[in-house]
């Protein structure tokens, strides 16, 4: 009798198990209309499980359910898995449904691409990548899938943040912390509201975030990195495992300590060759910028870059005399490498980790890890001259880092511990544009002339595409960066000044066919010929501050020479001023006998602005577009 009540209550569970299993309605239908507004895709139920059994042993389960409304959304639905031999993939199934929730296939391990993460340099060839995007048409669609990982370290414990971008919105999402009653955690918590659920027992300590019903953030003009409104929970361990060394933390200082003496110290050496090389080169200077400077012309001249990211192939870069010997690396290995010559002449430097690229961002003061930053740069404190140095770039003049690391908190590792440092900024002032051309205007509206352009500051990179190109290709290039049409380049060249602040010089002569084209008796001008300034989305309303992150300043002045089929005396323009805490707008047109000069000079200041001073920034753009297409009508003789 027992035996038959097993078995009934055995079927019961079954049949109980099916039935619960198909009450899970994917339905792109059943998606509430907020969470669809300005969404590509909805996160339908997220459940990341992170548990940290052992500082070498971090198990990482993702279960998610995304459906994508448009082809938009198509990225968002992609899985991209990092592997090496810190890193393993336990498990991975997958299911896709159609709009009507209806499953249509499966996918497994087996149907993702496996490619390496570097490019298969042989530095890191552990360090390869899992790839998988469905290959869905039809909208929506439901993407399902689980994700299991684990790790042999717990120095970096990914971030949670339930949505990664604007346009996706969130049905469901959960993030669970286990670990071990007495391990020692810090946790940080942003935007999110209230405190996560919390259980203990005597074998382990439970945190659980949940949020639900979150609408999708709109992108919007001139808007803040996405990092400073979007929820997140940052953990970091105090006591840590990681590819066979330990260590804790609990501050930048701690960190840095731990990363110099670690990762760094014992990986300087030097073959005797290159370094008698080194001190042959800087015999004959006292200064020590002055030494520096010849020692980054070696490296520029001796290495090459390759593109890695800061964390492939692990944290510790490569020996220096590997550099040495192979001639390149990525940013970690070329930095420790110049560090490593700039020793050998008895100079000292900072390793620096720093968030790249060219929106500003900064490492945060307030939390330690190093899941942060994804750069490295080196950092001279000369005494009364602190230098940074770009050690990736082959061309960059010494000293100067441009826009892709300029202005932002950096986190350096010193032999007393770790500091958090400011690189310089490239202020508005001296982000320059300024172009002078002298042009003639045919008879039949035709254009000849020629331009002579500065650039500087953050502008300074504005024609690095172009320098080394043949002239045929300089040419194509140039026609795509003035955007005129006929427009074409008889004579190009450039020069440079490779200064800490350095200058680009431009010089062109160029024809313009029917710029100022002949309708009866009327000539039409439109004086600025090369700078007109974008006009910007106006909203009605605004959620987000206005963020402008790096600021410049355009200066144009064009000298036109009038035909004789001109007549002259009619040519009045009234002045145009614009001023406001956003910038500066200056436009005025004279004229002396056949030559109309036409001025314009533009100032854009950086800085962040309440929500509600957008439509006054919105105006102030879309004025200065208005004022920029000012054309003249020229009576013809």
């Amino acid at each position: 009798m027992k035996s038959v009540i097993s078995v009934i209550s055995l079927l019961t569970l079954l049949l109980l198990s099916t039935f619960t299993f198909a009450q899970v309605n994917y339905d792109a239908d059943l998606i509430l209309p907020q969470l669809r507004s300005r969404a590509n895709a909805c996160i339908r139920n997220e459940e990341i499980t992170v548990d940290m059994r052992a500082p070498d042993n971090v198990i990482r389960l993702q279960k998610k359910v995304i459906t994508v409304f448009n082809e938009n959304g198509d990225d968002d639905a992609r899985m991209v898995i990092g592997y090496d031999k810190n890193t393993s993939i336990k498990s991975i199934k997958g299911e896709i449904y159609n709009a009507a929730g209806i499953l249509t296939s499966k996918f497994n391990l087996n149907n993702f691409s496996d490619v390496s993460a570097a490019d298969g340099f042989s530095l890191f060839i552990d360090s390869r990548l899992k790839y998988f995007r469905p290959s869905v048409n039809q909208y929506p669609y439901t993407v399902s899938y689980e994700i299991e990982t684990r790790n042999k370290q717990n120095l970096i414990i990914r971030d949670w943040v339930p949505a990664l971008e604007n346009n996706i919105s969130v049905e469901k999402s959960s993030y669970t912390f286990i670990s071990k009653p007495a391990d020692q955690v810090r946790i940080q918590m942003q935007n999110y509201k209230g405190e996560p659920v919390e259980t203990i027992d005597e074998k382990q300590k439970k945190q659980v975030w949940l949020i639900s019903n979150l609408a999708a953030t709109r992108s919007e003009p001139y808007s803040p990195d996405p990092e400073h409104y979007l929820t997140k929970v940052q953990i970091a361990p105090k006591q840590f495992y990681y590819y066979g060394r330990t260590g804790s933390y609990s501050n930048w200082q701690d960190l840095g300590k731990w990363v110099y003496d670690d990762l760094l110290k014992e990986r300087t050496a030097l073959p005797i060759p290159t370094l008698q090389a080194i001190k042959i080169l800087v015999k004959d200077d006292s200064n020590e910028k002055e030494k520096a400077r010849k020692i980054y012309k070696y490296l520029q001249e001796k290495t090459r870059y390759i593109s890695v990211q800061i964390g492939i192939g692990g944290f510790q870069p490569v020996a220096a005399s590997e550099i040495d010997r192979l001639g390149y690396g990525d940013c970690k290995a070329l930095v420790n490498y110049m560090q490593s010559l700039l020793k050998a002449a008895d100079i000292e430097s900072y390793y620096c980790v720093v968030e790249a690229g060219s929106l500003k961002k900064n490492i945060d003061p307030a939390f330690a890890s190093m899941a942060q930053g994804n750069h490295i740069i080196l950092c001279l404190p000369l005494k009364g001259d602190t230098t940074w140095l770009e050690c990736t770039n082959q061309k960059i003049p010494f000293g100067f880092l441009s826009d892709f690391t300029d202005d932002r908190i950096v986190f350096a590792c010193t032999p007393t511990g770790g500091k958090l440092l400011k690189t310089p900024k490239l202020s508005a002032q001296n982000n320059l544009q300024i172009r002078k051309a002298e042009l003639n205007i045919s008879q039949d509206g035709d254009i000849t002339g020629k331009i002579n352009t500065l650039f500087s500051g953050a502008q300074y990179d504005n024609r690095e595409i172009i320098i080394d190109h043949p002239l045929a290709e300089q040419r194509k290039l140039l026609k795509t960066a003035y955007n005129v049409d006929n427009i074409d380049f008889t004579d190009v060249g450039f020069s440079q000044k490779k200064e800490i602040s350095p200058q680009l010089t431009e010089d062109l002569k160029l024809s313009i066919r029917n710029y100022a084209p002949i309708n009866g008796t009327k000539m039409y001008l439109q004086l600025n010929a090369f700078n007109i300034q974008p006009t910007i989305q106006e909203l009605n309303s605004r959620m987000l501050p206005v963020y402008i992150n790096r600021g410049f300043t355009d200066e144009d002045t064009i000298e036109y020479e009038l035909p004789e089929n001109v007549k002259t005396e009619l040519i009045l323009i009234e002045d145009k001023n614009l001023k406001n805490p956003f910038g500066e707008y200056k436009r005025s047109v004279s004229k002396q006998g056949r030559k109309l000069t036409y001025y314009r000079k533009l100032v854009l200041n950086d800085g962040t602005f309440p929500p509600e001073k957008y439509a006054e920034f919105s105006k102030f753009i879309n004025d200065v577009n208005i004022a920029d297409h000012l054309k003249l009508v020229l009576n013809l003789k």
